[in-house]
C-alpha cells in the first residue's frame, strides 16, 4: 500500500511539472503605460484556455484571449487601469480538459518622469563599442553553461570574454574621451554554434547573455554610466532572430516568420523599397529573405510579432533606463509595419531619439526613412534620425584621394557635395555621423595608417552637423593585427581589456607618442565641443573648396561662431579672411585656436599647415 501511495504521488509530482508555465512575455509590466499590454504564454496544449486574474483585482482585467496556431501559446490582452495599483497578480488558465496552471505576474511602478526622459542628440558624442572585444571585466562569466559556443580568445571569430562588468570598469576613460553616450552592439542573449559574439541573432529578446551579466548587471551598468554622465543607447533588431531562439522549435504562427520551401535569402536591394519603377517579387525578397542562415526574417508586419517587438522596446527602456534606440538593418522590414513600431514607441516616449541603419550611398535614399514627411508614395517612416553613410564614404574618399583639383570633383569637395544635398533631410542636424563602424573597415587601414589623415576626419566629426559617433580604437588607429579587412580581423580586441594584455591602452603610460597625440587631438576637441553652442546648437555655413584641397565652414548661432579650416592638401594654407568676411564681420576680430590653443586675430596671417586643421573659436 505505502508503494503505491509513493508512486501515486511521484505522478502527482510529475503533473504538476508538466502543467507549468514556460514563458510569459514581457517578464513585466508597469502601471500608467499608456502602450496596451499583451502577454504572451507559452505552455503545453493551452489553446482554447481560459484566463483569469484571481480575486479580479479593481483595474486589472484580461480582456480578450487570442489562439495561436502552435497549441503551445495563448496571446492574452490585459486591461491595466489608470487606477490599477503596483503588484503581484495571480493569473489562472483553465485549459479544456479542466487542467490548471497559475503564474504570478508583476506590475511595477514607472520611474519618476519616465515618459518624458530626454534622449541622445547634437550635444552628445556616441562611442561605439563591441562588447565582447572591449574589455574582460569578469572571467567567470567567459563561457556559460547556457550557452553553446565557449569561450576562445584565441579564435578571431570566436568569444573573448569582454562583459558589461569590463565596460562599467572604463566608464571613466569613456567619458574622459569626451564621449557622452556609449551604443554597444547587441548584449542580448545570441547563442548561435559560432560567430555569436556579435549579438546579431537573438536567441531571447529578453535575456542579457549571460556571458556578458545579467539583466540585473546590465540596468547597473545603464545607471552607473548615468552617474557619469554618459547616456546609453540600446541596439535593436526587429528584421531577424537567431535560429537558436527558443521559439523556432515552435513557433506561435506560421507566419511569425517568413518561411520557404527552401533556404532564401535577401536580394539585399534596398533600392527597391522606393523605387516607384521596382517589380513587386523584388520588393518582397528584399524584406522576406533570410539576411542570413542562422537570422531567420521576421514578419513584424504580422500583427502579433509588431505587438511583440513593441513591446520589447519598451520594456528594455522602462526596465533598464535606456536613453535611446539604434535599429539595425532598418529597410529589410516591411516598412509600414516599422512605421507602426517606431510611431507606437514614440507615443510612450515623445522625446526618445531612435536611430536606424538605412545603408545607402546618396543622401536622397536615405531621407526616404528620415522624419515626418510624407513621400510620393505616401510612406512616413516617423524615424527621429537615421545614420549618415553618404557622408562616411565622402570622408573615406576624400581623405583616401590625393587629388588637389577639388573643381572637378576630387580631394575634400566629396564632403562638401554630400554636405550640400542636406536639403533632402527633414532635419539633418540630427543625423549620426561617423567615419567607421563595427561593420566597415578600420579608419587605420583605409587611410593607410596616416594619423594626420585620421586627425582632420576627427576634427570634422567633431564640429560637423549632427550627432557625431567614434569607433572604440579609432581614437588610436587601431587596425587588425596582420593588415587586412573583414570582420573577425577588424574587429578587434582593446588592448588593455584583458589582465594577460602585455600593452595597456587604458594607460596613458603605455601608448605611444603617435598614439597619445591623436588621443588627446580627440579628447580636446570632444571634450571642448561640450561646452561650445555653435556647434551643439548652431547652424552650419560651408564654402566650396579651392583648388588647393581646403575645406573652411562655420558653426553658429547669434552670439558665438567656429571656424573649421581642414587641409587636406599637400602646401600650408594661408587664410583669406575676405572671403568669409559674409560671417566674420558679425563676430569679434580675436578668437582661439582650439587645437593649438593659439590666439588668431582676423586679418592677420593666419596659416594650417599642409594635412592639418584648426578650430577657431569667436565670440
Amino acid at each position: 500500500m505505502k508503494r503505491l501511495l509513493f508512486l501515486g504521488m511521484i505522478l502527482m509530482s510529475i503533473g504538476a511539472l508538466a502543467q507549468n508555465v514556460d514563458r510569459v512575455e514581457p517578464p513585466l509590466w508597469w502601471v500608467g503605460m499608456d502602450t496596451p499590454l499583451q502577454l504572451m504564454i507559452h505552455a503545453d496544449n493551452i489553446k482554447g484556455s481560459a484566463v483569469r486574474v484571481d480575486n479580479a483585482p479593481k483595474g486589472i482585467s484580461v480582456e480578450k484571449i487570442h489562439n495561436a496556431d502552435s497549441p503551445n501559446y495563448l496571446f492574452v490582452d490585459v486591461k491595466i487601469a489608470k487606477r490599477a495599483l503596483a503588484g503581484d497578480y495571480k493569473f489562472i488558465i483553465t485549459t479544456p480538459d479542466k487542467r490548471e496552471l497559475t503564474f504570478t505576474y508583476s506590475l511595477k511602478e514607472r520611474a519618476e518622469g519616465s515618459a518624458s526622459r530626454e534622449s541622445f542628440g547634437t550635444k552628445d558624442m556616441i562611442y561605439l563599442l563591441m562588447p565582447d572585444r572591449f574589455a574582460n571585466g569578469d572571467k567567470s562569466n567567459d563561457t556559460h553553461k547556457d550557452a553553446v559556443e565557449k569561450g576562445d580568445r584565441t579564435n578571431l571569430g570566436g568569444r573573448h570574454g569582454g562583459d558589461i562588468q569590463g565596460i562599467i570598469n572604463h566608464l571613466d576613460y569613456i567619458a574622459d574621451l569626451g564621449a557622452t553616450a556609449i551604443w554597444s552592439t547587441p548584449m542580448l542573449f545570441d547563442n548561435e554554434k559560432s560567430y555569436s559574439y556579435h549579438g546579431y541573432a537573438c536567441a531571447d529578446y529578453y535575456k542579457i547573455d549571460p556571458r556578458y551579466g545579467t539583466n540585473e548587471l546590465y540596468r547597473e551598468y545603464v545607471t552607473k554610466a548615468h552617474d557619469k554622465g554618459i547616456k546609453i543607447i540600446m541596439d535593436m533588431v526587429p528584421n531577424h532572430c537567431g535560429t537558436a531562439h527558443w521559439w523556432m522549435k515552435d513557433l506561435p504562427f506560421k507566419d511569425w516568420i517568413f518561411q520557404f520551401d527552401h533556404y532564401t535569402v535577401s536580394n539585399f536591394a534596398l533600392s527597391t523599397q522606393a523605387d516607384p519603377y521596382a517589380s513587386e517579387s523584388d520588393k518582397i525578397l528584399c524584406t522576406t529573405g533570410w539576411f542570413d542562415r542562422t537570422m531567420a526574417d521576421m514578419n513584424v508586419a504580422q500583427s502579433f510579432v509588431n505587438k511583440y517587438f513593441t513591446q520589447m522596446a519598451i520594456w528594455w527602456v522602462e526596465y533598464a533606463g535606456i536613453d535611446g534606440i539604434r535599429v539595425d538593418t532598418y529597410p529589410y522590414s516591411d516598412k509600414w509595419a516599422m512605421t507602426k513600431w517606431v510611431t507606437n514607441i514614440l507615443k510612450e516616449y515623445p522625446k526618445l531619439n531612435i536611430v536606424a541603419e538605412c545603408w545607402y550611398g546618396d543622401p536622397l535614399s536615405c531621407s526616404y526613412w528620415e522624419g515626418a514627411k510624407k513621400q510620393y508614395d505616401g510612406f512616413c517612416s516617423n524615424l527621429p534620425t537615421i545614420m549618415d553613410f553618404p557622408l562616411r564614404d565622402a570622408l573615406i574618399s576624400a581623405f583616401g584621394d590625393n587629388s588637389t583639383i577639388p573643381q572637378w570633383g576630387g580631394g575634400i569637395v566629396k564632403v562638401y557635395n554630400s554636405l550640400s544635398l542636406d536639403y533632402v533631410y527633414a532635419n539633418p542636424y540630427n543625423i549620426m555621423i561617423f567615419a567607421t563602424n563595427h561593420d566597415t573597415n578600420r579608419l587605420a587601414h583605409d587611410m593607410n595608417h596616416d594619423v594626420s589623415k585620421i586627425k582632420n576626419i576627427m576634427t570634422i566629426l567633431a564640429t560637423m552637423r549632427g550627432v557625431p559617433q567614434l569607433y572604440y580604437g579609432d581614437e588610436f588607429a587601431l587596425s587588425s593585427l596582420d593588415g587586412t579587412t573583414g570582420h573577425s580581423q577588424e574587429r578587434i580586441d582593446f588592448p588593455g581589456g584583458w589582465k594577460e594584455d602585455k600593452i595597456n591602452l587604458f594607460k596613458p603610460s603605455d601608448r605611444t607618442a603617435e598614439q597619445a597625440d591623436l588621443h588627446d587631438h580627440i579628447s580636446k576637441l570632444f571634450n571642448w565641443r561640450k561646452g561650445s553652442r555653435a556647434v551643439t546648437e548652431g547652424k552650419l555655413l560651408h564654402f566650396r573648396p579651392t583648388e588647393s584641397n581646403v575645406y573652411v565652414y562655420f558653426r553658429y548661432t547669434k552670439h558665438e561662431a567656429v571656424m573649421t579650416v581642414v587641409n587636406n592638401g599637400q602646401d600650408d594654407y594661408m587664410i583669406d579672411w575676405e572671403r568669409f568676411s559674409e560671417i566674420m564681420s558679425k563676430f569679434a576680430a580675436k578668437g582661439k585656436n582650439i587645437i593649438s590653443g593659439e590666439n588668431v586675430k582676423v586679418g592677420r596671417k593666419t596659416y594650417v599647415p599642409a594635412q592639418s586643421s584648426a578650430v577657431i573659436e569667436f565670440k
